[in-house]
This record gives C-alpha cells, structure tokens and sequence, in this order.
C-alpha cells in the first residue's frame, strides 16, 4: 500500500502545496553532490514534468552495499515490460513500434504532426502504457492516423519489430484500432457502477472471461475458516480455455518467463552479496516465489522481508499493489531499491516505538482495534532505483505486506521516501501555487513554516500506522470491498493519520514543535481533496484512481456533515473559490468519526456501505468548480503530474574481473533513459 504524491504524491497535490519552505528543510547530507547546481528538472511535455533525484549517501556506502544496490537495480529494471503488458496487452506492440519509428524515421522531423508523435511516445513512456498513468483514460494521439500509418511505413522494415510472424500492414491492423478509435479500449480499469468491470477494462489480466465468472473462479478457492490465506489471484491472468475458466501463473516456465528469467538471475547474484543471512534467505525465498508461483512461497517471502529489520539496503520486487485491477485482486509488477536514512529516520523509530498507544486510543469501536499491534517497523530511506509501477511516477511513501493476517500477526514495514519529497520540494519552488489558491497569508505562513514537517509526518503516520491498525472480524474476506477497497484502505489510512497529526502526544513526543502545526496539513489536504486535485481531471469525467478518490470520498464528507457547524466552507472572493476552515478541532472530530466508520466498513467487510460512501462523495465532480479551479492552475504554468528519471549506475572492476567500485551519475535524460531500458530490458513478445 502505498501514498502517491501528486505523487505523486504528496505534498498532496504536488509538491507545489509546500512551496516556499525549504529554510525549514534539512538539505541531505554532502556526498559529493552539488545541490547548487544539480539539475532537478529534465523535461516537460503536455501535462507532464520529468525531475531527476539525487541519492545522497550513495558513495558513503561500503562495497558491498553498493554492490547488492546496483545487482538488485538490475533485477529491478528487467521487470519493465511484465508491467507494460499488464496495463493492456497491446502496449509493448505499440511502444515498439513507436521506438523503431522515433530511432529509425529519415524523413521531416520539424513538422507539428512529429512534435505530436513525439509527445505521444513521452506520455506513454510516463503511462507505462497507452492509457494515463492517472486517470485511466486512453491517451489519443494529437496526429492523424494516417500520418502515423505514413511515418511506419517509412521507416526500413528490417529496424522495425515486426517480429513474431506480423508484416507490417498486419501489425498495423491490428494496433491501429487501438490507439486511435476513443471506443476502443477507452479506459484501463473502470470501477463505473452497472457494469461489468473486468470486461469493460482494458488491462491484461482477463481475457475472455466475466465478473461473475472471475468471482465465482475464486470464491471456489476460498476457505471461510482459513485465518492465513493466500492473496489469491495476486500473480496471474485469468482467461477461458475450452470453455474452461483458469489461470495463467507469472512465474519461471510461465508467463513472462523471459523476464522472471532474468529478474532471477540478478537477485542470485544480489543473494550472493547480501547484508546478512537472514537478508540473503529474503533473496533466496523470493526467488523460489518466481521459480515456483507459489503463493504460499511468497506469504513466506513476505514475512521473511517485513522481518528483516536490521539490513541497511532494502528493496521491493514482485507483484505486488492491485491498484490497477478493478476487482482488487491482481498486482502490477514493481521494485524499488532503497537503502535506509539514518538520521532521517529517528521520527519514523519514535512513532513506531508508540505504535500500541496510538492503536489504544484510536477512535474506532474496541470490537475492530488490535489487542496487540506486533511488528511495526518503519523508517526513513533513500531511493536509489524506481521500477516497474514506481516508474517513472512514484509513491512518497509504502507499508508492506499488504496480507492482512501477516499485518495482524508479523507486522509490516513503512517507508517515507526522503529524497524523493526533496526534488519534488526543490522543482517546486516559487511556482505560485499557494499564492494563487491558499485563502490568506495565514495559511501561507502556516505553509512556509511547518508544510513540510507536517506533510512528511502525514505521510510517516498513515504509512507506518494507519495501514497497519485495526483489524477484520473473524471469517470477514480480505477482498471484501471488492472495487471499492483500495480507496477505503487508502481513506483509512489517511484518515488515522489526520486525526493524530492534531493530538498533543506529537507535540510529547517531540514530533511537532506546537499544538498548532499540524492545521497547515489539514489545511492543504482539504484544499487539495475538495478542489485543487480537480486539476488532473478531464473535462466530464468522473474521479477514478483511488488515491484521488480517497482525498476526495474525506474532503467532500466533512465538508458535508460540518456545515451545520460552519467547520469548513468554500469562499468567494474576486470570483475565486476558497477553502476556508473555521473550526480546525471540529474538523479534527469529524475526521475520527469518518475513521471509526471507514473502520467499521472494512472490519465487518460491509460492501454496500462502502460502495455507498465512495460513490456519493469520492467519484462525482463539481463541473463548475472544476472548471475554475483548471483556468486558474494553468495561468501557473505548473504540470499537474512529476515523473522521474533515475541516476546510473556501472561496476568498476579491475584486470581480474573483481568489483572494486560502483558508480553513479546523473546525467542521462529522459528519451535517452527509456530507449537504452528498451533496448537493454525488453525480452517479452509482443504479446503475451
């Protein structure tokens, strides 16, 4: 589970709400990075930023930690195209076949339709697909189809993939539908109610199959008394073979087989130079999870990972958030390579240390509270490699496992990422934003002095407890909230953090200076719920990643329920609207009282409810307000979405073919990056 800052996350819409507070910031430590010259920003291009982040304390690791960071960079990397061709099986034949035109096309390069194709190619680069990384929607190319058609067929056969026994005209046939006609595949996943949503989504994870059919496959499986289960269907597609409705398992000798090949050989070779046995046993598990598909074998992996609590370098790998499925089950593939903040990370220790306290006195009913809250572990890291569904946009913070019986009986393990907060802090400044749509100097102060702090410690506590507390009832389903279940875990999550960012035990426990600070996040997370966050949004369409939905389902309810008490209202002022918030304890009070019954919903997996509360508060958006608030963001000139580009890394060895150092740099820009990671990872077939 993850925090995506808008991203992406978060200083909550972007890094943009925490404008103009970098004296408060602490700058990471000299490692030989020249933070007064380095270049945060790489590209821009529609309505898409590319930052670049350092990696402070890189070089101040020891060999070997390096060595283990670059080998699992590695294993990272090869696990691009598995994630491609989940978001819609189509995409690794389009994305070639547009990287064979912009490398290979001798023809005019100055004209307005090539400028277009080239943006197309960067927004699917970003997407990891033809439909928005965001809004699900696809992304329709801005030039004809007959020039695109033009600029394929003009480009010598022989440097194009038209591998797998297609022509060209045949490969074109088939894609062109696709990436052209807006009825074709018009959405990734659709979570609209009245619809089938798995034959109505365009990702790869069913093909030929119902909902119905989908759900039947698995409740089949599931045992009702089984308090450990596996998360079925979490690594494979689901199709009808002979009228028969199975599974195709990503695993070594299954599908994606080249990758997983691949991705395994690196992480031998990272087990090898592990920190610790119990570190290189993680490695080992992992990879029999591959080799095998074995669902147990990753519970197994899982616990062994969220175990491991005293390794410097860490790493995510696999299959692993169901975001992007409309039933919740299936995970895309993702890795981030970290390793951990020491300094950075006495926060993070403090609030896990108090984990029982807060879990005691959270305001849900005692019925869904855990007795006894076991294996919190949290901490602040340094990414050194973005991948997969981490790339190039990537969340601020991640709690992992997302199992809730190994939550309720191992623990799991939070992280803020610091270095990514800190470009985005750094491409951020004096853009205008709180200027432009903060209600007075008051909250902009508020912003300059303690928006940082108090976003990182939003982050830290919905990351480090909110995901971890509370509990389900005995015999309810994991998957319960179908559709709607990341949003209410995400709401959950948020919600928890939000009503402890104002209780007086962070101001005990050192983590807040007053008992003030923490209204400047209250102030920005309703700014950006009910209103800023409206930005990202087409023109008539409805709200549909569940992040966004989450800010909006929590915004838009206190506003609601705290209007007899004028809590919090929206303002005009020389026809602008406003977040004003009048009464920040009632607001306080109404965020517990949303956090007791979101608990409620998940703890006795009541669906209607839940399908309720989304629906009526976090899908619908305001047309007017929206339009607004878009005419007013694009005078700033500020992309709504960041992605990244990551640093580089290469293996210094000496006559003998021994490690003797590893190497990064940042000097690689975005098209340079995607194209060598086509070239360089890309072993799946076209389709798959």
């Amino acid at each position: 589970m993850r925090k995506v800052l808008l991203m992406s996350t978060s200083l909550f819409l972007l890094a943009a709400c925490n404008n103009g507070n970098q004296s408060d910031k602490q700058t990471p430590a000299d490692d030989g990075i020249d933070y007064s010259t380095f270049e945060y920003k790489v590209d821009r291009f529609a309505d898409i930023e590319i930052l670049r982040y350092p990696v402070p304390g890189f070089n101040s690791l020891s060999l070997q930690q390096k060595e283990l960071v670059y080998y699992l960079s590695q294993a990272a990397l090869e696990g691009r195209d598995i994630l491609w061709d989940q978001h819609n099986r189509y995409n690794l034949t389009i994305r070639r076949v547009c990287e064979g035109v912009y490398e290979n096309y001798m023809g005019d390069k100055s004209s307005d339709n090539w400028k277009h194709f080239e943006t197309y190619l960067k927004r699917i680069w970003m997407a990891n697909g033809i439909h928005h990384h965001y809004s699900e929607d696809k992304i329709l190319p801005e030039f004809p189809q007959e020039y695109f058609v033009s600029i394929v067929k003009g480009v010598d056969p022989g440097r194009m993939p038209f591998r797998d026994g297609m022509a060209a005209d045949e490969t074109l046939n088939e894609i062109l539908p696709v990436m052209f006609d807006p009825t074709v595949m018009p959405k990734r996943m659709n979570q609209s109610s009245g619809v089938d949503i798995v034959a109505t989504s365009a990702v790869n994870f069913y093909e030929g199959v119902t909902q119905k059919e989908v759900e039947d496959f698995y409740n089949a499986m599931k045992d009702p008394n089984d308090n450990t289960p596996v998360s079925y269907g979490l690594n494979s597609k689901v199709v009808k073979q002979d009228g028969i409705v199975t599974e195709q398992v990503w695993k070594l000798g299954g599908m994606y087989d080249k990758a997983i090949e691949r991705i395994i050989g690196w992480l031998e070779k990272a087990a090898a130079v592990a920190e610790n046995d119990h570190q290189k046993e993680v490695i080992n598990t992992l990879i029999s999870y591959y080799r095998t598909g074995d669902l147990k074998t990753f519970d197994d992996y899982s616990v062994k990972w969220v175990t491991d609590t005293s390794s410097r370098v860490d790493f995510v790998n696999g299959f692993i958030e169901n975001y992007a499925d409309p039933l919740g089950m299936k995970a895309t593939w993702e890795s981030i390579v970290n390793f951990k903040s020491e300094e950075a990370s006495e926060r993070t220790r403090i609030i896990s240390e108090n984990a029982q306290w807060f879990e005691d006195n959270s305001p849900v009913d005692d019925r869904f509270r855990k007795e006894e809250v076991k294996g919190i572990s949290a901490k602040v890291i340094t990414a050194a490699m973005l991948a997969g569904d981490c790339y190039p946009a990537t969340p601020i913070g991640i709690n992992l496992p997302n199992a809730d019986w190994i939550r309720r009986d191992h623990g799991s393990k939070s992280v803020t990422i610091d270095n990514i907060t800190f470009a985005y802090d750094k491409a951020a400044e004096g853009n205008g934003f709180n200027e432009e749509f903060m209600w007075s100097d008051t909250e902009r102060e508020q912003a300059k002095k303690q928006g940082t702090l108090t976003d990182n410690l939003h982050t830290d506590l919905h990351e480090c407890l909110g995901h971890g507390s509370g509990k389900l009832l005995p015999g309810v389903d994991g998957n319960a909230l179908k559709e709607h279940g990341s949003t209410l875990e995400e709401a959950r999550a948020d919600l928890f953090a939000l009503y402890y960012l104002a209780d007086p035990k962070l101001v005990e426990l050192g983590l807040l200076p007053d008992n003030e600070a923490y209204k400047t996040e209250y102030y920005h997370y309703i700014m950006n719920g009910a209103m800023t966050q409206l930005t990202r949004i087409q023109p008539g369409k409805d709200i549909e990643e569940a992040h966004m939905r989450n800010r909006a389902l929590i915004s838009n309810w206190v506003i609601e329920k705290g209007k007899a008490d004028n809590v919090v209202e929206l303002q005009q002022r020389d026809s602008k609207t406003y977040i004003v918030i009048n009464d920040y304890d009632k607001l306080r009070t109404l965020f517990g009282e949303l956090l007791g019954e979101v608990q409620r919903i998940k703890s006795e997996g009541d669906y209607g409810a839940g399908k309720n509360l989304v629906e009526k508060y976090a899908v619908k958006v305001n047309a007017g307000l929206h339009k607004e608030v878009s005419t007013r963001y694009e005078a700033l000139n500020i992309a709504p979405y960041k992605g990244f580009v990551n640093p580089v890394y290469k293996l210094v060895t000496d006559s003998k073919g021994k490690v003797t150092d590893v190497t990064i740099s940042y000097d690689e820009n975005y098209v340079d990056q995607q194209l060598r990671y086509s070239r360089q990872y890309s072993v799946l077939p076209l389709k798959n």
